[in-house]
């Protein structure tokens, strides 16, 4: 960068730094020639280059896994090979989210692999090595995310969160790679795959961001080739697979009892005929799944209009969509931005933990995890399969396994017995039993279910409230929380029987499915909310009692009021696919090299200026205009910002030498 260019940047971004009325925060060189919302004149959105498979990979908060379908059949989706490993009582048809860096931090291991390796270690080796797992969190909880971003490994140490994101793409991307080449019968390559990476509907657009930057940096996709990689919104994925559902492939929880709710080997409703129970177990061993071309049996119920709610419980993020139906074709229109909130299955392991300090106290859990960092993994494993087998209507207690070096090292760091403590404390409902475990009775282990379950219904409460979500035919319940029977009760009650709950078989798999025939027809989801406003700050002509007297700046004679927000697009506004918002801005000077334009964003649909309480800075849109000088005494550039996908996409075109303009748009803190 010259010096000339340096100086150029500065104007804006000084400019941009104090909001007193001399300096604006907007920018100088922004005054709106032109505002205007365009519809793209064709439906159909660039498809990009031809791909020959379609490999989706569901990166969840506990458990992830991938599944494919060849472009030339796109009815059969095969789910990834058997994970070596497993656990007891939980069946595997995804890997856990876990991640193994050997002490030089080199990536060693992920999924069931790592864990048994980290688990085999010797105490005094494994400290030193850096094990994660439920790490997908961080990106919803971080508020100003960067490149940066740190995590911290069971042993306390800290890894960049980047590295190990990239690090497990590429895990996945390998396993993938290597299955269809064994399936091809011949070396298989990436540039033929369009890869589908699915993120929860309520991540903002750092997050989004993030996991794209991960799967440049894993070597997934190249920065060259950006839409070679598609991110796909969990609840749309599971919508998309929900239509193609069979009768024998879901479980109505209106027609039939769910008292014993189902058990994750076989979680097939009790409402299943023989026929249809031997096509899921047949389905089950062969991986792949049939999906229907036309439109499911339910689907064929729903009319034009029809509205549905999918629910999508994960482990770390509960995500609720509401999509109305469009025929003839079946594509779909969301009705309400998406909303939920972290309300995920791991909100149980937390009450466990919190349990387990009222018992043995904060000081000793803190230091066992640290000290003993595999045996607390196991503990946590053992109450995971407990947690499992918790139903409204159980009687019997829940034992879980506390590991030997629980028992040994409380003994050591307390000086009396793991039995001594239970007695002591007043936590009634939880006994020790004489070989050596927690006896939990059935009403403390609901209770840790209580305050998650309680959110999700509370949201869901809200939810149905609103205008936009009356009569809903069906709601989905999807993802691997959604297999919790004290979640199903909850929401029948919640319902009253005002719309139909479906629940998919495998419904854990429900997504992976869905994102791959997301990935397959990715215009398949025509109209989607916006779910928050998006704007800059600009330069307005000064009108007297209208805008407040400190927004006067007054420049070369002309008053202007600075800070005004101009609005792309508002908080839960209707955006059709490939529906642009047109701005068109002029470089303060003529010798600037590039326009750097803030990007706000707030939660309100309507904000005034960009000073105001709830307007963040979000995002920066960089104009690179170096080689457009023109002689035109204004230059105009057009940018072009695309709201209607996954994610948002900027374009801009100089609009003298219709020359494109290099755009980009970036959310992530620096």
């Amino acid at each position: 960068m010259t010096e000339k260019d340096a100086s150029s940047e500065k104007i804006i971004s000084d400019a941009m730094a104090d909001p007193s009325p001399a300096k604006s925060m907007g920018d100088p060189g922004i005054t709106p020639l032109s505002p205007s919302h365009t519809q793209n004149d064709t439906d159909q959105v660039p498809s990009g280059p031809s791909f020959v498979v379609v490999v989706a990979i569901d990166f969840g908060t506990t458990s992830s896994g991938y599944a494919y379908a060849f472009a030339k059949e796109p009815e059969c989706i095969h789910t990834m090979r058997r994970w070596e490993g497993g656990d007891p009582g939980v069946s595997n048809q995804k890997t856990p989210t876990t991640i193994l860096l050997t002490p030089d931090r080199k990536f060693h291991s992920f999924g069931y692999a790592a864990r048994d390796f980290y688990h085999d270690l010797d105490p005094s080796e494994s400290k030193h090595w850096l094990y994660l797992e439920k790490f997908k969190m961080k990106l919803h909880t971080t508020a100003n995310l960067s490149i940066n971003t740190d995590l911290h490994a069971a042993n306390g140490k800290r890894v960049k969160a980047l590295d190990i994101f990239a690090y497990a793409l590429a895990f996945f991307k390998e396993q993938a790679l290597k299955e269809l080449s064994d399936q091809t019968g011949g070396e298989f390559d990436n540039s033929d795959v369009r890869w589908v990476i699915t993120v929860p509907a309520i991540w903002k657009m750092p997050a989004k961001q993030f996991m794209r930057e991960a799967a440049y940096k894993s070597g997934l996709v190249s920065r060259e080739n950006p839409e070679q990689l598609i991110i796909a919104l969990e609840p749309e994925a599971a919508s998309i697979y929900c239509r193609k559902l069979r009768l024998h492939q879901m479980v109505d929880l209106g027609t039939q009892t769910t008292q014993n709710g189902f058990s994750p080997s076989d979680n097939v409703g009790s409402g299943m005929s023989q026929a249809a129970k031997e096509h899921v177990r047949r389905n089950r061993q062969s991986r792949t799944f049939l999906v229907e071309n036309v439109i499911g049996e339910l689907w064929s119920e729903l009319e034009e209009g029809d509205r549905y709610v999918v629910v999508d419980c994960g482990g770390g993020t509960v995500d609720l969509t509401v999509h109305q139906i469009r025929l003839p074709e079946g594509h779909l229109k969301e009705l309400y931005k998406a909303s939920g909130g972290p309300y995920g299955s791991i909100g149980i392991d937390y009450e466990f933990e919190k349990l387990l300090c009222k018992i043995f106290g904060q000081d000793f859990i803190d230091q066992f995890k640290i000290k003993r960092p595999a045996a607390w993994v196991d503990l946590m494993i053992a109450f995971e399969s407990r947690k499992r087998a918790a139903a409204p209507d159980r009687t019997n207690p829940l034992n879980i396994n506390l590991p030997f070096s629980f028992i040994d090292y409380y003994k050591k760091f307390r000086g009396h017995s793991v039995e001594h403590a239970l007695r002591k404390s007043n936590v009634d409902f939880v006994k020790w039993s004489s070989q050596g475990m927690l006896r939990m009775n059935p009403d403390a282990m609901n209770s840790l279910f209580k305050p998650t379950i309680d959110h999700i219904i509370q949201h869901l409460t809200e939810l149905f409230e609103k205008p936009e979500v009356s009569d809903i035919k069906f709601l989905f319940l999807v993802g691997g929380f959604a297999e919790s029977p004290l979640l199903q009760q909850a929401v029948q009650n919640m319902l009253q029987g005002r719309s139909r709950i479906i629940i998919p078989h495998d419904v854990g798999l429900t997504i992976l499915k869905g994102a791959v025939l997301f990935g397959l027809d990715p215009s398949v989801i025509k109209v989607r909310r916006s779910p928050l406003t998006y704007g800059v700050g600009v330069l307005n002509r000064f009108v007297e009692g209208k805008h407040p007297p400190e927004k006067l700046l007054v420049k070369d004679g002309t008053r202007w009021c600075t800070d005004v927000f101009d609005t792309f697009i508002a908080a839960d506004q209707s955006v059709a696919l490939g529906e642009m918002v047109k701005r068109s801005y002029t470089p303060a000077k003529p010798s600037q090299q590039v326009i750097v334009i803030h990007v706000y964003c707030s939660e309100k649909e309507n904000a005034g200026f960009i000073s105001e309480p709830g307007v963040r800075k979000c995002g920066t849109l960089r104009l690179d205009v170096s080689g457009t000088e023109s002689t035109a005494a204004r230059r105009e550039i057009q940018t072009l910002m695309q709201f209607g996908d996954t994610e948002i996409r900027a374009m801009a075109v100089d609009v003298s030498t219709g020359r494109t303009v290099k755009a980009s748009i970036d959310f992530l803190s620096h």
